[in-house]
């Protein structure tokens, strides 16, 4: 045990020696690829990315984090493209079609899923299916992919078969399982989008030294159940094997929906992507393992609930479905479950549409973009609220297309009892009450520019 938290202090330190000077390499790095593409983040150094991405997330994952390598992955081929794109010198438009290709071909390393790489570039990350973003994605997912497996023989993260077909008369069981996957996956969003503030709590310790706060809450697992820590591919692949009850089942759901979290709010390298498609595993087992013992389900189709699942968790965090069916498709390397497999991630989906539920990965690089934003002002904050009149010429307009006073930033929109935050394309309404944060020198501008307009 002595050894164990020299190692866990060293790990600290190196991580937060690696992170200090470049904080853009804390978390899952996907956020940041977004805001490059959409103009509105600039990274100067694109090998620092590289290298001290690859290094923090070498040792936050192998440490037994909750955390996944996707993420990172995703970055380190961004920063390349990036990296490429600046040594040919050339124009902005090759320069996003180069960071984006990077990115597919990261995930598609990671996962061995060209197909999916590439998707969720188009659906998630960059928001656009243009020809020639497709094609670039593609062949450098394709070129990722002929690497890993040709090069240094590498074989596919989750490899997942199942005896048998899912027949329809036990298509009722699909209608419980995404009515449960949408729910916990709007509490996993969040969850996930609050992380941070269990850390509140050890606000002396600076934080770029988290870390050593993740490692301690999750050693008493790795000491317990080491096979459940991690990523979480190696859980998934055992799972059909493995033989637990539902309360243990249900026992690995809680921990790692909680240590996932903690690991995400700690701020290390690390991303959610394969703890997402782990805890759908988890899930599909939970409810196929619950249904068998009560005699409702055979238990030869408990690994088509796990497929399933996996799509279907991810299809609703990420509000991503394409890529989560072409990503599970891939993996488990047949088209026979593709109905099942599509209606799951879809209806999943639906529900946490309904919840209010936004993309996890947007969402975190809307605040990121906000944290930003602040930082950027001069003085000191103040907030205040404005409700639009019925008689406002912002009535009918998007956000965007909003000229806002320098020093002001619409941060929430409460619409009667429902509170979201201001998108670019959400439309004004009358009786909107508006959450506005200002720089104290800017308040009478703003003010001013709000009142002329009401």
């Amino acid at each position: 045990m002595l050894v164990v938290f020299i190692s866990f202090g060293l790990i600290t330190w190196l991580i937060g020696w690696i992170i200090k000077p470049e904080p853009h390499v804390k978390g899952s790095g996907i956020p940041e690829v977004e805001l490059q593409l959409a103009d509105k983040l600039t990274l100067n150094h694109p090998w620092s990315i590289v290298w001290r991405k690859f290094t923090a997330g070498v040792l936050a994952i192998g440490s037994g984090g909750f955390l996944g390598r996707e993420g990172p992955s995703v970055q380190l081929g961004a920063a390349i493209g990036q990296a490429y794109a600046e040594k040919m010198q050339t124009d902005r438009q090759n320069w996003r079609l180069l960071v984006a290709a990077g990115a597919a071909s990261g995930l598609s390393a990671a996962f061995s899923a060209p197909l999916a790489g590439t998707m969720f570039v188009l659906e998630e990350v960059s928001h656009s299916f243009s020809a020639l973003l497709w094609l670039g994605s593609l062949s450098g997912a394709l070129m990722a992919d002929l690497v890993t497996e040709r090069v240094f023989g590498l074989t596919p993260v989750l490899y997942i078969r199942y005896q048998q077909s899912m027949p329809l008369k036990y298509y009722w069981v699909l209608l419980i399982l995404e009515l449960l996957l949408g729910v916990l996956g709007y509490l996993y969003q969040q969850t996930t989008l609050k992380s941070s503030r269990f850390y509140l709590l050890f606000s002396r310790i600076p934080n770029q030294y988290h870390t050593i706060i993740m490692l301690l809450c999750v050693l008493p697992v790795a000491l317990w159940l080491p096979q459940i820590i991690g990523g979480g591919n190696s859980l998934i692949v055992m799972l059909p094997h493995v033989g637990w009850d539902v309360g243990m089942l249900l026992l690995v759901f809680i921990l790692r929906f909680v240590l996932s979290a903690v690991s995400f709010g700690s701020g290390v390298p690390g991303g959610i992507f394969l703890p997402i498609l782990t805890l759908g595993a988890v899930i599909g087992a939970l409810v196929g393992t619950a249904l068998h013992t009560i005699g409702l389900l055979p238990a030869v189709y408990i690994p088509n609930l796990i497929i399933f699942a996996m799509a279907g968790y991810f299809a609703c965090i990420s509000k991503a479905p394409f890529t989560a069916i072409i990503l599970i498709t891939e993996m488990a390397g047949s088209l026979a479950h593709l109905m099942p497999l599509a209606a799951v991630s879809l209806l999943a989906y639906v529900v946490v549409d309904l919840m209010g539920g936004a993309p996890i990965y947007e969402s975190l690089a809307a605040r990121m973009h906000l944290n930003q934003q602040l930082t950027s002002l001069t003085g000191s904050l103040d907030q205040f609220n404005f409700v639009i009149s019925p008689v406002s010429s912002l009535t009918g307009k998007e956000v965007r297309q909003i000229t806002w006073p320098s020093g002001a930033i619409l941060t929430q929109i409460t619409r009667g009892k429902k509170q979201f935050v201001a998108k670019g394309d959400t439309i004004l309404q009358p009786k909107d009450q508006l959450t506005i944060l200002v720089d104290n020198c800017k308040m009478g501008d703003v003010k001013d520019f709000l009142l002329k307009h009401n």
